[in-house]
């Protein structure tokens, strides 16, 4: 395999991962220890001529022809099973970038195995030690890291670069970092205690493993959901998403390179049903950390509820699912601050994250302004091979994605207006255009239906129907993910506010319905976008522990009776 990582961090990379071992990293270690402040990784620029962008440039064009072999990786050990499947570029589909091992039941059953026999040494090990693997984790993915994990976002979920650096660094890192500092708010936070006992809580890992199942969009989503699991003491059984495969690798070596030991996260690619079917089914299953669909989300949790009588423990569920996104224009709201959340919200990575914009109420006032604004912009828009830096979009996911919002925009064509885009092309890569659609009725499919894509439907409503339409909102959708409201009367903001408080986990005002940051705006949403346990927040960390209390007193009673028990 051709060179894929830092040099200093090479040998690592090739599986030489660090070896568990009986004594504590800092044996004897005394002090009260703090992890350092966290503080949200800075955004570097990748501007003409900045060292960050020939830096990355040149790893663009490294790993665009190299081609790893990427096996599960098990216990700290290479597995690879199989024929190989390739991963190519979304944007440059005929070009492989690396080919991986399809793991299945048995691949799964050894992971289980390798998580549960080093459990017990991770558990013991001191939280501080624990965190002290992801706080380096987090300094090698912003140094010598950061161009291979960029690059390979880029490369090969086809984002720009700077949809790639706010995931892949900055958001990977700030999850490493402010994860340690909330467990350690979470340490820290113990009972009261009355005169002649001492009361404490024992914040012990769940007893078993964890299943972590990631999605493609978000690289940094890869990292956190068995990192934030495994910072609290728990083994995990990660299986990253097929169409995700080579950031996730990378980010499973530089997990090893920063010295997390063999066992405690086991990477296994595979078939999701084969791999899900072993998981859920195993009497040690203490939780699911899971982002991806709906769908996929409910059929976990119904084979959870049918096994239910066969697990050591009631696993910890926790889910971020779907989404239909709502922007929602108050008449008061300046147009072009419209036009602009609704172009970024809807139109950034593809309309591939899952809080994208994907319906757009706009006041009948406001729509000629609005629409000749978003036309506009939807023209200037460049979208091509992400390793040019001056395109806005690259193409969706893949073939799949690619054919259901073909379909999306075939119903469109026959039962709205195109305003702008509406075509999409397979021929090189899996492009669709960023479309923007209105919409006759606010009950019409794409208002209600979750799309995945760069489609944005609009609806225009009556200015005089403002206080309606809220209601309308509330209900179209399932979801409850994101939602923004633009206005310049701080009445409509207090009245949206309140009316929507249950449509949204995550409600912005005069700002688009994305760009949430970990440690400033903890993400997730209810209803049928999923449990709301907040990752980039203590409370999805605490999901992930089972409080033991302990009292202990200091001068215990040598008599059954009780003052009252005297005689008169």
């Amino acid at each position: 395999m051709t060179a894929t990582a830092p040099a200093s961090t090479r040998a690592a990379s090739n599986g030489a991962a660090a070896s568990p071992s009986s004594t504590p990293p800092l044996p004897g270690f005394t002090g009260a220890r703090r992890v350092p402040q966290a503080i949200n990784e800075p955004i570097k620029s990748y501007a003409p001529g900045s060292p960050e962008r020939t830096e990355l440039k040149a790893r663009l064009a490294s790993m665009s022809g190299e081609r790893p072999d990427i096996p599960a990786i098990i216990g700290g050990e290479e597995v690879r099973v199989g024929a190989p499947h390739q991963v190519t570029m979304p944007h440059a589909h005929q070009q492989v970038l690396a080919d991986w091992h399809l793991g299945g039941a048995a691949q799964a059953t050894q992971a289980i195995e390798r998580a549960l026999s080093a459990r017990h040494e991770w558990a013991d090990w001191s939280w501080e030690d624990r965190a002290a693997v992801f706080l380096r984790a987090a300094d090698l993915l912003c140094g010598p890291w950061r161009t291979t994990l960029n690059a390979a976002t880029m490369l090969g979920q086809s984002k720009n670069v700077f949809q790639a650096e706010i995931d892949a660094a900055c958001e990977m890192a700030d999850f490493f970092r402010y994860n340690a500092m909330f467990a350690q708010q979470i340490y820290e936070e113990q009972p009261v205690a009355a005169p002649g006992a001492w009361n404490t809580m024992d914040y012990r890992p769940l007893e078993g493993f964890v299943y972590a199942v990631s999605p493609f969009n978000f690289t940094a989503i890869g990292g956190n959901l068995p990192t934030s699991a495994a910072l609290m003491g728990n083994v995990v059984l990660w299986k990253p998403s097929n169409a995700a495969m080579l950031s996730s690798y990378y980010t499973m070596r530089l997990l090893e390179a920063a010295g997390l030991p063999p066992g405690v996260i086991n990477f296994v690619p595979g078939d999701p049903v084969e791999i899900s079917k072993v998981a859920l089914a195993h009497r040690d299953l203490a939780g699911v950390h899971f982002t991806g669909s709906t769908t996929v989300f409910n059929s976990m949790w119904d084979t959870i509820g049918r096994n239910m009588g066969s697990y050591k423990s009631y696993p910890r569920i926790v889910g971020e699912t779907g989404g239909k996104d709502f922007i929602l224009a108050h008449p008061s709201a300046d147009p072009q601050v419209v036009a602009v959340a609704a172009v970024r919200g809807a139109y950034e990575y593809q309309g591939q994250k899952c809080s994208a914009a994907s319906r757009l109420y706009v006041p009948k006032s406001l729509w000629p302004k609005v629409k000749e604004s978003m036309v506009a912009m939807i023209a200037d828009i460049k979208m091509g091979d992400t390793r040019d830096f001056r395109n806005f979009m690259g193409a969706v996911i893949d073939k799949k994605a690619h054919d259901r919002i073909s379909g999306y925009l075939a119903d469109a064509r026959a039962n709205a207006t195109i305003i702008a885009g509406g075509t999409a092309d397979a021929s090189t890569g899996w492009f669709v255009q960023p479309t923007l659609v209105e919409a006759k009725t606010p009950d019409y499919r794409l208002m209600c239906e979750e799309i995945f894509g760069p489609l944005l439907t609009a609806y225009v409503y009556d200015d005089a129907k403002w206080h309606e339409l809220l209601a309308v909102i509330d209900r179209t959708s399932p979801y409850a993910l994101t939602g923004a409201v633009i206005s310049q009367d701080r009445g409509a903001l207090g009245e949206a506010t309140h009316a929507l408080r249950n449509a949204a986990g995550n409600f912005y005002l005069n700002d688009k319905c994305t760009g949430a940051v970990v440690g400033q705006q903890p993400f997730g949403g209810a209803r049928a976008s999923g449990t709301n346990d907040k990752a980039g927040s203590k409370w999805n960390l605490m999901r992930w522990v089972s409080p033991r209390t302990i009292k202990e007193t200091f001068v215990p009673p040598t008599q059954y009776t009780y003052p009252h028990m005297a005689a008169e």
